[in-house]
């Protein structure tokens, strides 16, 4: 298992760590992209979801170049900062190839979800059909999820300001997501979002995906040490624990 990034006694550091090979190959594949979409407008109008053109045109390469596309400067460094700040030690846990696997399947589930979506027969829906969707978000939002079953109780910093716990933020984020997607959401394609969310929380169900064992493994050992911390059971060697114990759990 790999351990933690720890930096320097002397440096000063934000964040997580520094970029893997991987993240860097992502970030860079949206930064590609985004001045591909500055240069050559075209490229939106080819790459981003348009659901009526996948499903009547058959254009299914949309359901996963859209999430290489963003609709400004600010909206590709939000979301890149946020690829950064959750994947990377997700990434660290599974593995490059399982990390890559999942962020990939819930940015093209969270399009499939929306594609079915907009063929409802509701106004909202139909507005949806025509629209043309751009942004890492879906992705984005599994891998909050997933973050938030493997630290739930770490803090995030809500609009920079309110310290609350991850789990809660995530819980926040898809009742906004959702109550959202089911009203005028401004150009904002919450029921990506929301696709993002459900397919992430579906691979992390799979019995052979390692990130489901990952998530509950950190999951039941959160939850073991509130049990031994309420009981007070201690674990661990001689001079562990209590004084004078062995190796051994003491009750």
């Amino acid at each position: 298992m790999a351990r933690p990034y720890a930096p320097s006694r002397s440096s000063i550091s934000f964040g997580p760590g520094p970029l893997s090979s991987t993240l860097q190959i992502l970030i860079g594949a949206n930064v590609a992209l985004f001045l591909a979409q500055t240069l050559l407008p075209d490229v939106t109008v080819a790459l981003g979801l348009t659901p009526a053109r996948v499903v009547r045109q058959f254009e299914v390469w949309q359901l996963g170049s859209y999430m290489f596309l963003h609709a400004g400067i600010g909206h590709l460094v939000f979301n890149m900062l946020a690829l950064w700040m959750f994947g990377t030690e997700l990434e660290r846990r599974w593995g490059a190839r399982d990390f890559v696997r999942f962020y990939l399947g819930c940015g093209v589930g969270a399009a499939v979800i929306t594609v079915l979506f907009a063929q409802l027969p509701l106004d909202i829906a139909r507005a949806l059909d025509g629209a043309r969707i751009i942004g890492a978000s879906g992705a984005i939002y599994g891998l909050l999820l997933a973050y938030a079953l493997t630290f739930p109780d770490r803090s995030i910093y809500m609009y920079f300001v309110f310290p609350v716990p991850v789990r809660i933020f995530v819980l926040l984020l898809g009742a906004m997501a959702f109550f959202f997607s089911l009203t005028d959401n401004g150009g904002v394609a919450n029921m990506t979002h929301l696709g993002g969310l459900l397919v992430g929380y579906l691979l992390l169900r799979g019995s052979r995906f390692r990130p489901l064992s990952e998530a509950k493994y950190w999951y039941l050992r959160w939850k073991m040490h509130r049990v031994r911390k309420k009981f007070d059971v201690y674990e661990g060697g001689r001079g562990q624990g209590r004084p004078g114990g062995w190796n051994s759990r003491v009750h």
